[in-house]
C-alpha cells in the first residue's frame, strides 16, 4: 500500500485521498494542511484552489501553483505546531521538496478559517531561519590546539 505523502504513516487511501477526492471534509486545520501538501505532491491543483478561502482565491496564480506542483519533487511534510479553535486555527510546518535539482524547504505558519463547517486555507507567513548562535568560543588559528598536542591549532587539527 502506498504511504500518504503527508507523513502520517497511514496509507494514502485512508489518510488524504478521501479529503482530496471530496468524499469527506477535513476535521482540523492540520488535516487540511496535510491534504493540501499531498495535493501538491499528487498534482491536484483544483483541491489546492478550492480549499483556499474564497476571498483569497482570486489572488492565486493557478499556473504558478501547477508549475510548482509538477516541477517539484515532494519529500515530506513536518508539522511543528498546531493551534485549533472553533473557527480559526494555525499550523506551523516545513514542507521539504526539490525544485530545479536544489533541495529546499518552505517553513510557514499557515492560518485556517472554518466557514459553514469547512476548513479553508487563508494565508501563510513565511518563517525566517533562526540565526546560528555559537555555543562555544571560536578557536583562532594561532590558539593552542584543543586536542592538547601543544601545537598551534593551524598546524594541528585545522590542517587535517
Amino acid at each position: 500500500m502506498e504511504k500518504c505523502p503527508c507523513g502520517s504513516q497511514k496509507s494514502f487511501l485512508e489518510c488524504c485521498e478521501p479529503i482530496i477526492s471530496w468524499k469527506t471534509d477535513s476535521s482540523t486545520p492540520e488535516q487540511l494542511m496535510r491534504a493540501r501538501y499531498t495535493a501538491y505532491a499528487k498534482e491536484k491543483i483544483d483541491f489546492i484552489l478550492n480549499t483556499t478561502i474564497e476571498e483569497k482565491r482570486k489572488e492565486c496564480d493557478e499556473q504558478a501553483i501547477r508549475n510548482w506542483s509538477v516541477k517539484s519533487i515532494w519529500h515530506n511534510l513536518e508539522i511543528l505546531s498546531t493551534k485549533d479553535q472553533d473557527s480559526e486555527g494555525t499550523v506551523e510546518f516545513i514542507a521539504h521538496y526539490t525544485e530545479g535539482g536544489i533541495r529546499k524547504n518552505l517553513h510557514e505558519k499557515a492560518l485556517f478559517k472554518k466557514v459553514d463547517g469547512k476548513w479553508y486555507y487563508v494565508d501563510g507567513e513565511i518563517q525566517k531561519p533562526k540565526p546560528f548562535i555559537r555555543s562555544t568560543d571560536k578557536i583562532s588559528r594561532n590558539s593552542p590546539c584543543p586536542c592538547g598536542s601543544g601545537k598551534k591549532y593551524k598546524k594541528c587539527c585545522a590542517s587535517a
